[in-house]
């Protein structure tokens, strides 16, 4: 029972000891060893282990790790540092060969410096074999129980041990090694461990250890297969007692061969050494193939069997190795008893070619390049793009998605308009057709070393002519409008309304115009000719541009870009297509004393404003109405009103200030005149608000000159864009009809029209 209490003892200082890191991802009890698993992206490839019992703290380096039972594997592939240790390594605490107790340090110098304690008790859930063989990836194990006599090996060599036992002078344990036909003179165990090796005597068993490529050991070939053998004879004389455990290990040192079908094979005697025969053999992956034949075993394991480990790798071109780690148990059934062999081995293909692949999905209808980069392996990232030397925008007109693949790895579909800036165009002008082609260099990381690997394709398509895309953008000051490319102008032409724009008429209306052949930009100010205008309060205004890309040759509409833009309202007039007047006026240098804009009114004291403020007014009435006056001058029609504050017996003389507000259209452009109390014109007219002062006694109709030079407001003067929603212009057809026009009285009601030519 006193390995009971010794067991609960250890599990409760483990259960006291610090807390495990979040970065070591396992501490796992194995049949026949204790395995921490690390994750390297925390520990790092530093990262380093002490072994810890009661006299110190050890530093577990690569010869210290082969002669005391430990094995420290970095793999890149699994992204962990891990530690195997035999549960008969030095410094483990052992109890009745059934309760082991380890007891270590992790040191990360990532970033920080840091110090773990990882503890852990494990008991063997499988019973010991009287003799136990392990071929770890750095040493050799044999284990004998105690009452078990070995007799491999020559008979004649047991008498050789004995007539050297006889012959010592000690009863202290010794050990002979036997080399091939060599006879090497026994040494005691303490100069036997100054070489290396490591001896153990517990209360159940005999252990040996032996690092590889000792001086004592050999390689024999078995079957044509290379096998590491050391042959290790513990003996100690009892006066007449002569006391031998013979110990053997054997293990098979093939490095595994890949094999075209995509297998990696890995070759092992099927008896190790003479003597046994084989009962069982055991692999640790499902899916791999074993066959024994002619006294070998061979293991195929497929390059995609579960439990691989793959990785990519860049080096002027891109690579892939496969990774396994194989464990591998033979049973062994002798004269006097079984033997358990256990075999670790990392087997690693070579680097073999991983070549990515390009699909051209591109869809012409649609005007779309669509590019798939296929069987890209998971560890593989796209981090740059480039199309034509030039940085990927990726914007409406470009994008990519990373897409999975339902084998191993993934891929990524590019998608490209024709129109992307990026593109080049070739024109061919016989077969009006367009040629458009990309040159793509993609640019893949290779994690998690980011090795870079460059991949590149060409693609091309033939597709007719598209009309130019255009962005519009709002400012201050008016819409601009801009085309990243605007290559092949010859072929298209822009409209304002029914006019083609051109230098001359961009800089007769105000607009400011960059063409260079390879980009478009058309700055257009809000009050130029073309706006039309929208929901005008004394705060803000909508104003609506519209532009057309017309084919050249025929003058056929392609494309409209149309943009609406809030601004804000100082003062303005409109002269509608429909016959309406919008004025927005600031009254200050009018407005009586006591007075505000809200009671200010048109020739028609009832037409009063639709808003006001403190200093602006927004009126807004039909042209043949509010008291309009109609006047015919040179070929144009003018509409004009006042605003003015109404005279009444208390006002001063102020009151006669006013503004006079009209509005010019031409007479070649009209078709009604209110003739039949309806208006139409092909283009808005122009307007103007002056200021003036009444004459004595000359009442509401009479006014005298402006006291001051007119001011002019804002006005879109001759625009088809002006005309409102509900009233469209109709097209002229044929010649003009007979101008009419209908003088308002000052009360508003119209008298009988007046025929005018």
């Amino acid at each position: 029972m006193a390995w009971i209490f010794d067991l609960w003892v250890v599990s409760l200082l483990s259960a006291l000891a610090d807390p495990v890191p979040d970065g070591v991802l396992d501490m796992e009890c194995h049949d026949r060893s204790f395995v921490i698993a690390v994750d390297l992206s925390f520990a790092g490839d530093d990262a380093r282990f002490e072994a810890v019992d009661g006299t110190g703290a050890y530093a577990i380096t690569e010869p210290y790790a082969a002669k005391c039972g430990y094995t420290v594997t970095v793999s890149q592939p699994s992204g962990l540092v891990e530690l195997r240790s035999s549960y008969f390594s030095c410094h483990t605490d052992k109890q009745d060969d059934r309760v082991f107790t380890f007891s270590f340090k992790l040191l990360v110098t990532r970033e920080r410096d840091a110090v773990y304690t990882l503890n852990k008790t494990c008991s063997p859930s499988l019973a010991w074999s009287p003799r136990e063989v392990s071929c770890e990836l750095n040493y050799m194990e044999v284990l004998v129980k105690n009452q078990v006599s070995c007799a491999a090996g020559k008979k004649d060599d047991n008498w050789n041990i004995l007539r050297h036992a006889h012959s010592s002078s000690t009863s202290d344990w010794q050990v002979m090694f036997q080399r091939d036909e060599d006879e090497i003179a026994p040494t005691s165990l303490s100069d036997a461990r100054k070489q290396g090796y490591a001896f153990e005597v517990t209360d159940g068993r005999f252990m040996f250890r032996a690092p590889y490529g000792q001086p004592d050991s050999f390689i024999a070939m078995v079957n044509n297969i290379p096998v590491e053998v050391v042959h290790a004879t513990l003996f100690s004389r009892q006066r007449w007692l002569v006391v031998m455990v013979d110990l053997v290990a054997a293990c098979s040192t093939h490095q595994g061969a890949y094999e075209d079908g995509g297998h990696v094979v890995f070759k092992t005697p099927e008896a190790p050494y003479p003597g046994p025969d084989v009962t069982r053999i055991r692999v640790g992956f499902d899916g791999a193939d074993v066959v024994t034949e002619n006294e070998t075993v061979q293991i195929r394991i497929p390059l995609d069997v579960k439990g691989g480990l793959r990785k990519s790798f860049a080096s002027g071109g891109l690579y892939e190795f496969y990774t396994f780690h194989l464990d591998l148990e033979q049973m062994f059934e002798d004269d006097e008893a079984e033997t358990r062999l256990r075999l670790r081995r990392i087997l690693t293909t070579p680097l073999l070619p991983r070549p990515l692949f390009t699909q051209n999905r591109s869809v012409v209808e649609e005007r779309l390049f669509q590019v798939y980069l296929g069987d890209v392996p998971e560890d593989v990232r796209l981090i740059s793009l480039r199309l034509n030397g030039r940085e990927a925008p990726f914007t409406n007109s470009c994008s990519f998605a990373d897409v999975a693949q339902p084998a191993h790895g993934h891929g990524y579909l590019l998608n490209v308009s024709f129109d992307d800036p990026a593109v080049t165009q070739q024109y061919y002008e016989v077969y009006r057709t367009l040629q458009y082609s990309v040159d793509i260099n993609y640019t893949l990381s290779v994690l998690p070393e980011n090795e870079l690997y460059y991949h590149s394709v060409s693609v091309t398509a033939l597709a007719g002519p598209s009309p130019p895309v255009l962005d519009a953008v709002c400012s201050e000051s008016g819409i601009r409008f801009n085309a990243d490319r605007w290559a092949f102008d010859f072929l298209w032409s822009i409209g304002v309304g029914s006019v083609t724009l051109t230098p001359e008429l961009a800089t007769q209306r105000g607009y400011e115009m960059r063409n260079d052949s390879q980009r478009l930009q058309l700055d257009v100010p809000v009050y130029s000719q073309g706006f039309r205008y929208e929901e005008i309060t004394l705060k803000r205004f909508l104003g609506t541009f519209e532009i057309l890309i017309k084919e050249r040759l025929t003058s056929a509409v392609q494309r409209s870009i149309t943009k609406t833009c809030p601004f804000v309202t100082s003062e303005l007039i409109m002269c509608s297509t429909d016959g309406r007047m919008t004025v927005v006026a600031d009254l200050s240098l009018i407005t009586p004393s006591g007075a505000t804009p809200s009671s200010s009114n048109l020739l028609d004291v009832f037409c009063g404003p639709a808003e006001a403020d403190d200093a602006r007014a927004l009126f807004s009435f039909p042209l043949n109405s509010c008291g309009s006056k109609v006047k015919l001058s040179k070929g144009n029609v003018i509409y004009r009103n006042e605003i003015f504050y109404s005279k009444n017996s208390d006002d001063s003389e102020e009151a006669n200030e006013r503004l006079v507000v009209q509005c010019t259209y031409p007479l070649e452009g009209l078709h009604r005149l209110f003739s039949t109390y309806r208006f139409e014109s092909d283009d808005p007219g122009t307007g103007s608000v002056s200021s003036g002062r009444l004459t004595a006694g000359s009442g509401a109709a009479a006014l005298r000159g402006p006291v001051a030079t007119a001011r002019a407001l804002p006005t879109p003067p001759k625009t088809t864009a002006a005309r409102t929603a509900a009233a469209p212009v109709r097209k002229r057809l044929g010649s003009n009809p007979g101008v009419h026009y209908i003088r308002v009285s000052k009360h508003g009601k119209p008298h009988p029209a007046v025929r005018k030519g």
